[in-house]
């Protein structure tokens, strides 16, 4: 009877993973998210060496002032590398306005009749005399154009073209006609990031007003190549390649290469552009050499977000694809991926069959993490040894499918005892620590014991006003499920455990029953994140409940006493001790700080991810007699306090009237009502100055 719900549900399941396939096949986003671990994974790798970035960097505009430079400056650069023998230059900007700081405008605008130097001009027959291709930009959103478009001295065909896939644009921004008339050619610089921010692929061709145009990198390659025609092939998906001469690049249906990155940043040589503008640099570094004009300052606004990092800058984005047609070592999706996705779901689903059916969970189990692993492997293997791009997460949601149907079928077969179990532990025990004692049979998991724990309290603040507002009780629980809801949720998802509700608080903890890694980190990432979220419920509960919400966090680390506790009959497992005191009273201490999260120093010190954080003072809480420092946390970052911390320093070292002067300065410049705190409270201790004064602030209530 099992063998033949074994097969009955595998031929069902199977089915539902064919009809996922044809319907819900656009899983574009986590493919690509699992590909970028595979270029993480792939690691780096050499570039041909035939691409160097002229970098517009911090260095340079120290030297040449603020961006834009005069045209006389961006001349005699070109002027430089034109020397040293380069191949072509591609300007990874454009000159949407004339120059403002030429001695000619100038002239002209104050009416001073001097026959003056023109800039644009200058820069006008310097580009008439380098390889020099000027880069535009096209809009797709808005309509208006501004100066012109380059005239690409190529012709471009399509073959076998039933239906236009080039996306096409509606707007541009050119360069002013002196200059971009004076250029041979010109091609646009747009990169169009996934629906993650990404930029995985690059078109390169676009189309505006029934005009082909190239990206920079394919014009400076093709001019670079001596070609002038370029065929785009046509298959029925759409764009095939695009050919120059006998040489394919393979694109997906939209003409855009999947650019197969070389590595992280400055994997390709860079040269300051001021040392190019005086003439210092090695000239053999950019002899025959493709040339990139751009930017790495992040002032300047043109970082990318690649697999390899979150801060790239984009001209290094075209070195890659200028890189990637000249070793042609292209990712495209080939015309037998159909196929293969199709071979990789039977072959999958055969397999996880054939193993459910003949051994048992803990066999089925390792067999499916080896066959995921084996599965990845084989994509990556295609990917980066024969340019594949095939369907990733597919089989792989194919296998989880499989397996829990499978799982199902073991479970109504055979695991009436652990439903039983269950079924006892489930009036005795949270649903969490149900989960773990039927995972792993212990039969001391219930008893106390000593461990270390990060332990979490929120609470909504003036909590009781809200509910004599809202009035009806109705509304009140309402509102509290609204919020706890989303709360409780991202604790779980950090893996947290909610402890209990008191009234509108929170209590949960971290790292028990269950070891949880950086548990302290989990704990504060919550936190954040919940803080975060509520900006976003409070517009909704604006409108249902006409109020908003804030709330205040505490969260402390150390040991606590774990386990079931309760009466007989009514028990369950919770945490106790000082260190729960602790974080009870830190959650309280945010209103006298104004913050929303506060942290113990015992926290502060497990935490291993970066944070904005800032120290907030030295104390001692009702029911402890040793003095606790504790942290504000703001959010996720990097933050420098230095002013604030020198103010601190000296407030703990009784120099109140120099540290009262910062305060107010500090709050002047933020109105971060932090500062007041510390105003009053120096204000109170300069009129009644204290003896052996320490630092700390004891508080005498909750």
């Amino acid at each position: 009877m099992k063998k033949i719900v074994l097969y009955s549900v595998f031929f069902i399941i199977t089915f539902i993973s064919f009809v996922f396939v044809y319907l819900f096949s656009s899983s574009d986003i986590f493919d690509n998210k699992l590909r970028d671990e595979m270029f993480l994974l792939r690691g780096e790798i050499n570039t041909t060496n035939s691409v160097v970035i002229v970098d517009i960097d911090e260095k340079s505009l120290k030297a040449l002032g603020q961006w834009p430079w005069s045209r006389d400056k961006v001349a005699q650069i070109l002027i430089n590398l034109t020397k040293a023998d380069c191949l072509i230059i591609g300007l990874d900007i454009f000159f949407a306005e004339i120059d403002t700081k030429s001695p000619a405008y100038l002239s002209k605008k104050y009416h001073l009749n001097i026959d003056s130097e023109d800039y644009d001009k200058y820069l006008a027959y310097i580009l008439e005399n380098t390889p020099t291709i000027l880069g535009f930009y096209f809009d797709f959103e808005n309509n208006n154009t501004k100066n012109i478009l380059p005239n690409i001295p190529a012709i471009f065909i399509q073959k076998n073209l039933k239906e236009e896939y080039l996306l096409e644009t509606k707007g541009y921004i050119g360069n002013i006609p002196i200059l971009q008339n004076s250029a041979y050619s010109g091609g646009f610089v747009n990169m169009i990031p996934d629906v993650d921010g990404v930029v995985r692929h690059i078109p390169l061709l676009l189309k505006y007003d029934d005009l082909i145009y190239p990206s920079l990198a394919f014009e400076m390659f093709r001019i670079a190549s001596g070609k002038r025609k370029v065929v785009i092939n046509y298959s029925e998906a759409g764009v095939d390649n695009i050919q120059l001469g006998k040489y394919k690049i393979q694109t997906d249906r939209f003409g855009r290469l999947f650019i197969n990155y070389r590595g992280d940043k400055k994997k390709f040589k860079y040269i300051s552009a001021i040392d190019v503008y005086n003439n210092n640099f090695n000239k053999n570094l950019v002899k025959d050499k493709f040339i990139l004009i751009g930017t790495s300052a992040g002032g300047l606004f043109d970082l990318r977000v690649t697999p390899f990092n979150t801060v790239y800058p984009g001209v290094e984005v075209h070195a890659n694809v200028i890189d990637n047609l000249i070793k042609g070592d292209f990712l495209y999706r080939p015309d037998i991926a159909e196929i293969i996705d199709i071979v990789s779901l039977f072959i999958m689903a055969g397999l996880v069959f054939l193993v459910f059916y003949f051994f048992d969970a803990i066999i089925a189990l390792l067999f499916l993490i080896v066959l995921a692993i084996g599965y990845f492997g084989f994509v990556y293997y295609l990917m980066f040894y024969y340019g594949y791009v095939i369907n990733i997460l597919l089989p792989l949601v194919e296998v989880i499918v499989l397996a829990i149907g499978f799982g199902t079928i073991n479970y109504l077969l055979e695991a009436k005892k652990a439903e039983a179990l269950k079924r006892a532990f489930s009036k005795k025990v949270s649903p969490k620590v149900m989960e773990e004692l039927l995972h792993n049979q212990s039969d001391t998991i219930l008893a106390p014991t000593n461990k270390e724990v990060t332990i979490f309290f929120s609470d909504i603040r003036s909590f009781t006003s809200i509910s004599e507002k809202l009035a009806n009780p109705k509304k009140v629980i309402e509102l509290l499920n609204f919020y706890m809801t989303p709360m409780v949720d991202n604790i779980t998802l950090h893996k947290g455990t909610v402890d209990k509700f008191i009234g509108d608080a929170i209590m949960a903890y971290w790292n028990a029953p269950v070891d949880i890694k950086n548990h302290a980190d989990e704990a504060v990432s919550s936190a954040i994140e919940q803080i975060e979220k509520l900006k976003e419920l409070n517009t909704q509960i604006k409108e249902l409940f006409d109020l908003t919400l804030e709330i205040g966090i505490g969260i402390n680390s150390g040991i606590a006493t774990i386990g079931e506790m309760g009466s007989r009959g009514r028990a369950d497992y919770t945490v106790i001790g000082d260190n729960v005191n602790l974080a009870s009273r830190l959650e309280g201490l945010n209103k006298v700080y104004h913050s929303h999260i506060l942290i113990s120093e015992f926290t502060y010190k497990l935490l291993t991810k970066e944070y904005i954080i800032r120290e907030i003072d030295l104390v001692r809480v009702k029911g402890k007699s040793k003095p606790v420092k504790i942290y504000e946390v703001k959010g996720f970052g990097v933050e420098s306090f230095d002013n604030y911390h020198i103010a601190l320093e000296l407030y703990r070292n009784s120099n109140f009237k120099r540290a009262k002067e910062i305060f107010e300065q500090l709050f002047n410049e933020t109105r971060d009502k932090l500062y007041e705190v510390y105003i009053n409270r120096c204000e109170y201790l300069l009129q009644n100055p204290p003896k052996n004064f320490d630092g700390v602030w004891t508080f005498t209530t909750k």
